[in-house]
């Protein structure tokens, strides 16, 4: 299964936004900056992260995005089904029913490959909604044996967070 990119930019954003004050923000074009990305490509994200309720928003010039909910409450399940949608990855059509001979009338058993397909996205999506940005962020801070990318990341939001309270 290939995902877009959009939802490692999703997932990168989101973890970059748990970094915020209680009244901070980020801009589109800011996240886009840091992570090398299109802003127009990556605000489609954004708008999808907040449509599913993950992200708030506050409009205007000063404005941008911030989570909605804890990072320990935000799983990659979510932040995938808001940018790829809830359909399964695998979609049946029921081929066996075309060609020069199909069975007369319509199959009584379900089809076992689809039924394999949905039982692994299953088990797939499980996992997905077991792993947390929290969980993320505590496995990367682990990992950052010499504190540089928590560094970037400071740095980063030390210079483009916006304080929602400011004018």
């Amino acid at each position: 299964m290939k995902m877009s990119d959009g939802v490692e930019q999703a997932i990168h954003s989101v973890a970059m936004m748990a970094g915020l004050q209680p009244d901070g923000v980020l801009s589109a074009s800011a996240l886009a900056e840091f992570h090398g990305v299109s802003t127009s490509y990556l605000l489609k994200h954004l708008q999808a992260l907040s449509g599913a309720g993950l992200l708030t928003t506050k409009p205007g010039p000063t404005g941008g995005y911030r989570l909605a909910h804890s990072p320990n409450d935000i799983t990659l399940l979510d932040i995938v089904l808001a940018v790829e949608g809830t359909a399964p990855a695998f979609r049946c059509s029921e081929i066996r029913q075309r060609g020069p001979s199909p069975l007369p009338g319509k199959p009584t058993a379900p089809c076992g490959i689809n039924a394999a397909m949905l039982r692994a996205e299953r088990v797939y999506r499980d996992e997905l909604a077991k792993v947390s940005i929290a969980d993320v962020l505590g496995d990367l801070r682990a990992k950052d044996t010499d504190g540089a990318i928590a560094a970037r990341g400071c740095a980063f939001l030390e210079l483009n967070e916006r304080r929602r309270n400011a004018n």
